[in-house]
């Protein structure tokens, strides 16, 4: 009887203390959106790619497009994001890359498959509010590693699949603060950590001139916190196709969520490519260049101009170096875009 006792006794202590947990601040894990891309490829496209194998960070959008990359290749995409005014050359400056809260994404890709991590969510906030009464501080981050492979059906050597696997880890600390005086009183403090688990599926059809391709994010997910209930992430969908004649390609598609109220976006893109040799006569010694203008946009009803998201990018390889650049802005207000850079090379 005792034992029982002593156990009913723990499971008392322990509804008791959940009770008294505050609330967690956070009500959404919809991570996978059109305005979270990590790739300046894909936004130059129109902030979606799931067609277009050329880029580096296809496995982020589509793992199928890795079936047909082979090469290997290292890179790093980064978003420029400062409060003070920069100019150009600032934001140019290689040291930009290095501030952890700027990385949008790191991956290695061999043939058929990639290792990438990227840092989901990165939240710090200290402030006070008008009256100078209360504070509030937040600081959250949820890191991402994801396993990636791309495979062709033998048979049908124009149907590829792709998977990702994805492994995340983070932590929350929250504090709410009210200034009585010369003292603080404590009204809600979290200090927790989480841990989980999410799958991407992907599929390409090519037909030569056309490529047709789905995805699916967050197929299956779930976040464990330590003290609070476990969580699903969003999950959301794709499909779209590509037309390429020679260097110019145009693509479309579209985005929505899955078991939630719909939220599709539009999205439409234009690719032009400018390939020459430089430095030898001979085709083993010339230098491979090339250079690239992305345009595009995405809306969810093109209903104005403020509505509309305007894409534009550019890219520049020389033999295994590669070097591409985006800008997106709504309703063209160029003081108001967000810059993203990436940073490639070769290793085969």
């Amino acid at each position: 009887m005792n034992r029982y006792f002593i156990i009913a006794l723990m499971l008392l202590l322990a509804l008791m203390l959940n009770a008294q947990l505050p609330e967690l601040p956070i009500t959404e894990y919809d991570y996978h959106q059109p305005q979270n891309a990590i790739s300046p490829v894909a936004i130059g496209m129109g902030g979606i790619n799931i067609t277009n194998a050329n880029d580096f960070y296809a496995s982020y959008d589509n793992p199928a497009l890795l079936a047909s990359n082979l090469r290997s290749t290292l890179a790093l995409s980064y978003r420029l994001v400062n409060s003070e005014q920069m100019n150009f050359l600032q934001m140019m400056q290689f040291s930009n890359a290095l501030n952890d809260k700027q990385v949008k994404y790191f991956t290695l890709t061999t043939k058929g498959g990639a290792v990438s991590y990227q840092p989901v969510s990165s939240i710090h906030i200290s402030q006070w509010d008008a009256s100078g009464i209360n504070s509030q501080y937040y600081d959250y981050q949820l890191d991402k590693w994801q396993l990636s492979l791309g495979v062709k059906d033998p048979d049908r050597q124009l149907l590829s699949g792709g998977m990702s696997l994805k492994y995340l880890t983070g932590r929350l600390v929250y504090l709410k603060e009210r200034r009585s005086g010369n003292s603080f009183i404590r009204e809600a403090f979290i200090d927790d950590k989480v841990k989980g688990f999410s799958a991407d599926l992907g599929f390409t059809i090519d037909q030569g001139d056309f490529i047709w391709a789905a995805a699916f994010y967050d197929l299956f997910s779930k976040l464990y916190w330590e003290n609070y209930d476990a969580k699903s992430l969003q999950r959301r969908s794709a499909i779209g196709f590509e037309y390429h004649k020679g260097d110019l390609s145009l693509l479309a598609g579209t985005q929505y969520k899955i078991d939630k109220e719909p939220e599709p976006t539009f999205h439409f893109g234009m690719v032009q490519n400018w390939n020459w040799q430089s430095g030898s006569t001979s085709r083993e010694a010339a230098n491979d260049q090339s250079l690239i203008l992305r345009l595009g946009m995405y809306s969810k009803d093109f209903y104005g101009t403020g509505n509309i998201n305007y894409t534009l990018g550019s890219g520049y390889y020389y033999n295994m170096f590669r070097f591409d650049f985006a800008l997106t802005n709504q309703g063209m207000k160029l003081k108001d875009s967000e810059y993203l850079f990436s940073i490639g090379v070769g290793l085969q």
